[in-house]
């Protein structure tokens, strides 16, 4: 079994972030997590999806001794980080009802062998009894939770195992990380309560904020036809297509492959089988596109995620933020688009109000879908708006479609006025078709029959057409002054907000929606790099598909986009240049380095394995000078000598442990009393050059 926890020295953190993933510095925010989760803190991270939650407890696990279990809601999630963790060298595991006899015979090894660092269980797996005692003779230092909102009923993804969590906190006596990408206060409550007994965790919230995706909502306009330009302009590109149902996902799916797009559909209905094939195929595949409900949502680790559509409006801002979040986990640039409508608006309304909630509930629900409408019609940057939302203050971000192009606005006070009286007018019984076509003069069989023609309302709206009263009413459900009432089968309903501009107390403005449809087709489209470095990119990703194939794993556990962006960018022209770029660790620098290398200069460098394990790094340096040292002196001074020399082993060890008299230099491995005499004084003065500099 693994030694106890506190057993062996830590390694520093930095030196870890870069040896074993390839990374400089933290992203902002994870280095304090990190530090807190190694100390063995009890803690509650709340942070953007995309932001690097992963590595917050995979590097703790390898600082700290002992084993960490992560408790992770997916097979498909777990698997694909054991994986991602093996290729940097990281010897990590899952036990899961998906695995082969092969795979949990490899895990039990490297258990009983002390040489697991991380451990993946579902929260299932907590109800057998046998994990518990496991657990407590593995020497399990820390439990990680990733997806910690799933403890609590106030989070939209709900698991009951999750509540398990807190019991075998308790039972093995180690810290516990939680960790999750949206958490509101109820949430935040909950989690406390649930998994650390109400004692309040070290909580770091960092910023919601995801510079690198482009925010974009859109007003519905044929959606289907909306989506296929949006995917046109970006094709090639792997994104994610959500929609409210599952017929709609195979329909925009079918006509995405019309349109000559690699596409495929995902939502509940379909059987395990079908749905684990689209979720092999999506982390595996370039450019594929995945068109599906919800269902296709905790789970999807795919970084290179390009763009995300939404063909109907999420059902909270919540799940908006999740969703979108889902794209450019890698850092580099994504876009997003959702769609929304009135028949969306009454379709969230209605399912908030038919639903089985405590009055309480179903009154938060209302807020948060407002909060969202209220996005979708922002009349300023988005990114302010969705920020302010979570509590975080910012300037304009540049990067919506707003900043893009301000929006044409006007007073429309007397326009709301006119709409709330008419449905007043009329008992607050009738939707919108009608109030429109009363407003609008209409003589229509049903407006007659009800006398609805000899209401002072009628006709005084003839000033809009009917296109523009119909974003009027969206508007005035966006801002909650109406809402659809199940029990009047979706009649608008005056809300107390809309008192105060009925009576003329208030003003509103609106926006004036103008649908462009040249613009449409011709989409500004973020470019990943540069139009010179375009053709490096795609040969960079060709290599990258190329040894993906043959190791059989996703392209992006090779290198993410933001790798290959940097590659086709800096182009390194060594081995150590290779492992200054980021996401080039030592295991990775080792495995694809020359490959990549070899697409860059058209040449091949031949590193000697002790010499590449310290590429990027001061010591390789020194392990230069050195070797040119005892090449000049293989002779000795006079160049009459019997021939001598060092092994790179040997050089490898000074340049690392930087010996500073000759008696340290000959207790290294390797140096003898006559290689002391012939190279001894040289090697000091390069390793005393080595720390000048």
């Amino acid at each position: 079994m693994p030694r106890d926890a506190d057993e062996s020295a830590s390694p520093p953190g930095e030196a870890l972030l870069k040896e074993v993933f390839g990374f400089d510095v933290f992203r902002p925010g994870q280095g304090e997590i990190v530090d807190a989760v190694a100390r063995g803190d009890n803690v509650l991270a709340i942070m953007p999806t995309g932001g690097g939650k992963s590595l917050c407890f995979q590097l703790p696990a390898l600082m700290r001794g002992g084993i960490t279990v992560v408790i992770s809601p997916l097979i498909a999630l777990m698997r694909d980080q054991v994986r991602g963790l093996r290729e940097l060298g990281v010897c990590a595991g899952a036990l899961t009802s998906g695995n082969t006899p092969e795979e949990t015979d490899a895990v039990w090894t490297m258990l009983h062998e002390g040489r697991l660092k991380l451990l993946y269980l579902a929260p299932e797996r907590l109800a057998n009894g046998g994990t518990q005692r496991m657990l407590a003779e593995a020497g399990v230092s820390l439990i990680a939770v990733d997806e910690a909102h799933c403890v609590s009923q106030w989070g939209h993804d709900f698991r009951p195992d999750y509540l398990r969590i807190g019991e075998l906190r308790r039972a093995l006596g180690v810290p516990l990380a939680a960790f999750t990408a949206t958490a509101d206060p109820e949430t935040q409550e909950e989690i406390t309560r649930r998994l650390f007994d109400g004692e309040e965790p070290k909580t770091f919230l960092r910023g919601f904020d995801r510079p690198n995706i482009h925010l974009a909502f859109r007003p519905k306009d044929n959606p289907r036809s909306q989506i296929l330009r949006f995917a046109a302009a970006r094709k090639g590109r792997s994104g994610i297509v959500y929609c409210g149902t599952r017929n709609k996902t195979e329909s925009i799916a079918g006509a995405l492959r019309d349109d000559g797009h690699s596409a495929c559909h995902y939502h509940g209905g379909m059987f395990p089988e079908d749905r684990r094939e689209v979720e092999e195929r999506f982390a595996v595949e370039d450019g594929l596109i995945v068109v599906a409900t919800v269902a296709f949502g905790m789970g999807v680790d795919k970084p290179d995620i390009r763009w995300v559509a939404h063909a109907d409006l999420p059902k909270s801002i919540e799940s908006y933020y999740q969703e979108i979040g889902r794209a450019g986990r890698d850092g580099a640039p994504a876009e997003t688009m959702t769609l929304y409508g009135a028949d969306d608006i009454r379709l969230r309304r209605s399912q908030i109000d038919e639903g089985n909630a405590p009055p309480e509930r179903r009154a938060a629900d209302h807020g948060r879908l407002n909060a969202l409408l209220g996005l979708a019609e922002a009349l300023g940057c988005r990114r302010q708006q969705l920020l302010n939302y979570f509590g975080e203050a910012s300037e304009p971000c540049g990067n919506c479609d707003l900043c893009d192009k301000p929006p044409l606005v006007f007073d429309g006070t007397e326009a709301v006025r006119k709409a709330l009286s008419a449905a007043l007018r009329t008992g607050e019984s009738f939707g919108m078709g009608h109030l429109v076509d009363i407003l609008m003069g209409n003589d229509t069989d049903k407006v007659r029959q009800r006398g609805h023609d000899k209401l002072p309302t009628f006709g005084v709206g003839r000033d809009l057409k009917k296109g523009q009263w119909q974003a009027v009413f969206r508007q005035m459900m966006g801002f909650d002054l109406v809402r659809p009432d199940a029990d009047r089968h979706g009649a608008l309903v005056m809300t107390d907000a809309a008192v105060p501009i009925l009576r003329g107390q208030e003003t509103i403005r609106l926006r004036r929606d103008v649908i462009d449809r040249a613009a449409d087709r011709r989409p500004q489209v973020k470019t990943l790099v540069s139009e010179e470095d375009a053709p490096m990119m795609s040969a960079l990703k060709a290599m990258r598909t190329a040894l993906a194939r043959d190791a059989q794993l996703p392209p992006y556990m090779i290198f993410p986009d933001r790798t290959l962006i940097e590659m086709a960018e800096k182009r390194p022209a060594s081995l150590d240049d290779m492992a200054r770029i980021n996401g080039v660790g030592a295991k990775k620098l080792e495995s694809y380095g020359a490959q990549f290398l070899s697409v860059i200069t058209g040449a091949v460098e031949d590193m000697h394995p002790a010499r590449r394990k310290l590429a990027g790094t001061d010591a390789g340096a020194i392990l230069d000078r050195l070797q040119q040292v005892q090449l000049d002196l293989a002779r000795g001074e006079d160049g009459t000598g019997k021939p001598l020399s060092c092994t790179t082993a040997t050089l490898r060890q000074i340049a690392e442990r930087r010996p500073s008299t000759l008696s340290d230099l000959a207790r290294m491995g390797g140096m003898g009393e006559q290689k002391i005499d012939r190279f001894g004084a040289a090697f000091l003065d390069v390793l005393e050059q080595g720390n000048e500099g």
